[in-house]
């Protein structure tokens, strides 16, 4: 128990470290006064495959990391996915076969990218909550004024939020499902546990005896 501990706040600290630094050295995508940074989010994803208490720990980490090194609205945004994180974490621990694909190509899983975009609503929803509060108090720059509520926070921040998580954990599935092949990836583990004594359980076929 003590050893797993250990190891989870090890990964936990590598996925909060790489979650702060990817915003700053990875391309961005810029429409109108929106922007978004590519793989941003991929760190808290594969927290989500560990456990809860490893995606918690890293949307912790990584909220109170960019309040030291952000503004206030990117560091309560990145608060905000402490949601998400908590209930796609625990759904994943309850249900880990979401992640197996009958496809060679991991992102033709049809259940889990329903999760993906249930996560994904999720995700956009609280970063939208969060940019609204500011955009009433006109804390914002005056380029999201001037464009209008609707198209830069509801279309730019919402629907292009959206967007962005649903490429980001594919970003993350992509790598989990690699790494979980040479390393122990929980959710990947127990996933492929349980499918090997749901095949073992299935009744045999015999041959008829003439």
């Amino acid at each position: 128990m003590k050893k797993n501990s250990v190891r989870h706040l090890t990964i936990a600290s590598l996925l909060v470290a790489m979650g702060i630094i990817i915003p700053m050295v990875m391309p961005r995508i810029t429409i109108g006064p929106a922007s978004f940074t590519l793989a941003s989010h991929v760190p808290l994803f594969l927290a989500m495959f560990f456990s809860p208490g490893v995606a918690v720990a890293v949307s912790l980490g990584t909220g109170f990391g960019f309040f030291l090194s952000a503004t206030p609205i990117i560091a309560l945004r990145a608060l905000s996915h402490l949601l998400f994180a908590v209930i796609g974490a625990f759904y994943l621990k309850n249900h880990p076969t979401i992640v197996l694909s009958k496809h060679k190509l991991v992102l033709f899983n049809g259940r889990f990218q329903l999760f993906n975009l249930m996560i994904g609503f999720i995700h956009s929803a609280a970063e939208l909550a969060v940019v609204s509060v500011f955009y009433t108090m006109g804390n914002l720059p005056e380029t999201y004024y001037s464009q209008g509520y609707m198209y830069s926070i509801f279309l730019l921040m919402g629907l292009g939020g959206l967007i962005h998580s649903l490429i980001d954990y594919n970003i993350a599935y992509f790598v989990a499902n690699a790494l979980s092949k040479p390393f122990d990836i929980p959710v990947f583990s127990q996933a492929k546990k349980l499918e090997r004594a749901k095949v073992a359980i299935l009744p045999q076929k015999t041959e008829p005896q003439i």
